[in-house]
């Protein structure tokens, strides 16, 4: 109990903390909540590149672009690195707000942090009357409406998301005679069969240390077909449900086949392995299959080569039915509220997040674009993991699980907090239900401290 109390407190104080900020900020109306100016759609606008460095590169090639299409118009470059994007634009919010972008790379994961703040301009009307409206894929628009905590408002325009997605060796599939894992059935039958623990061949690698419930979330919802994070929820609403799914029995059910493959089919340094080093065993080993996301595509082939690895999206809970997919952060583009020249920031977004350039930074990053006018590129094509994941987003059927980022202590709840619990869990230290009842309780505490704050 008193873990629970101290997370609920300090959730309540994060948004305590996060409200006052906004507030006393709009007193001296000097900061991101001013309302700023249209402009003359001329001048000079700030853009901050929220992963600066990787993607600097694209983006001098698309500013450049864009300033050949528009000589009226200059854009500052600033690249932020990812890792203190959040903590760049908080300190420029509370120190007045004057030295915020115009523009700025804007995160699912932090995106309510900004709202709450009132340092973004909604963008919904924008996109209606600009030559996005209908371009952007449903299922990014309703992550990027849920992650901001706002049911009606857009709060930035997505340019780009990664998705969950399962890997596997086609040349061990092949020897083995072994269908694609496309269904659960199969999944399980080629975890077991491409196992030799004597020759250290194992089916699966999981993941165990650092951003471990992440890919549990995603094995465990696209099992069970539980299509909403909340009880009462459709989602893709942002939380209008007070409890949460992640212990429904059918959740807990999925999380213990995935667990009982830990040691059986997996090798026993999973227990630790964060992200890159799953990535590294399965590259470097006799290892069947891996899940992981997009992101890791590029290290596969030059490690493997294109003619031993495909990458499909989990399979859907049953054959025939609808895919169920965990939203993964989405990444887009916001309009600062404080900008003294919003046309011309506006003209860059729509720019960038058009087809073409959507299409040109999604082919450099390894992602999948949000405008729908990319779909059909060359370069998609010759990417087929990227495209199977674009046309699951696409399907009308395909229901995504919107994850609650607009909680002030989701990361903590999720990652952090309880990660230790799930290494008892796979060492069998602690059942699958008392994990997920555990993690659920800390949940609906702070998505009562966030609705109670909300009203």
């Amino acid at each position: 109990m008193k873990p629970t109390r101290r997370r609920a407190t300090r959730t309540a104080a994060a948004l305590a903390t996060t409200l006052t900020l906004a507030l006393t900020a709009s007193a001296c109306g000097d900061d991101g909540s001013t309302s700023g100016e249209e402009g003359s759609g001329k001048g000079t606008i700030t853009f901050w590149d929220n992963n600066g460095g990787p993607r600097t590169k694209i983006w001098k090639q698309i500013i450049a672009k864009f300033e050949d299409k528009n000589p009226d118009i200059t854009v500052k470059y600033v690249p932020i690195p990812i890792a203190n994007v959040q903590s760049k634009y908080d300190t420029a919010i509370q120190s007045g707000g004057d030295s915020l972008p115009d523009v700025g790379g804007v995160g699912t994961a932090y995106l309510a942090n900004l709202v709450a703040q009132g340092a973004l301009d909604p963008v919904t009307d924008r996109i209606g009357d600009s030559a996005l409206k209908g371009k952007l894929i449903k299922n990014m628009v309703e992550s990027v409406r849920a992650a901001g905590g706002d049911d009606k408002e857009l709060y930035s325009v997505p340019t780009s998301a990664n998705q969950g997605t399962l890997w596997y060796r086609t040349d061990l599939f092949k020897a083995a005679k072994l269908p694609a894992p496309d269904s659960w059935e199969n999944f399980y039958k080629a975890a077991d069969e491409l196992t030799d623990k004597g020759r250290n061949k194992f089916g699966f690698t999981l993941r165990g240390g650092a951003g471990s419930i992440a890919q549990a979330l995603d094995m465990m919802y696209a099992q069970s077909g539980i299509a909403s994070f909340w009880n009462g929820g459709d989602g893709g609403d942002g939380g209008d449900g007070d409890k949460t799914t992640l212990n429904d029995p059918k959740n807990v059910t999925a999380l213990e086949k995935y667990i009982a493959l830990f040691k059986k089919v997996t090798p026993a340094a999973d227990l630790n392995n964060d992200f890159a080093k799953m990535v590294a065993q399965f590259d470097q080993g006799d290892i069947g299959m891996l899940q992981h996301n997009l992101g890791s595509y590029v290290d596969h082939v030059r490690l493997l080569g294109k003619d031993k690895i495909a990458g499909i999206p989990l399979p859907p809970s049953r054959p025939g039915a609808a895919r169920t997919i965990v939203s993964n952060p989405v990444d887009g583009l916001g309009l600062f509220k404080a900008s003294k020249n919003k046309a011309a920031a506006w003209k860059f977004i729509e720019f960038a997040a058009s087809p073409e350039m959507n299409s040109l930074w999604n082919e450099d990053v390894g992602a999948i674009p949000a405008n729908v006018g990319a779909a059909d590129d060359d370069w998609i094509a010759k990417a087929p993991p990227t495209k199977a994941a674009l046309e699951s987003l696409n399907d009308p059927r395909t229901k995504v699980v919107q994850l609650p980022y607009y909680l002030p202590d989701w990361n903590n709840i999720s990652k952090a907090d309880n990660e230790p619990s799930f290494q008892k869990v796979l060492l069998g230290k602690m059942t699958a239900k008392a994990f997920c009842d555990k993690v659920a309780k800390e949940l609906n505490a702070a998505q009562a401290d966030w609705k109670k704050h909300r009203s």
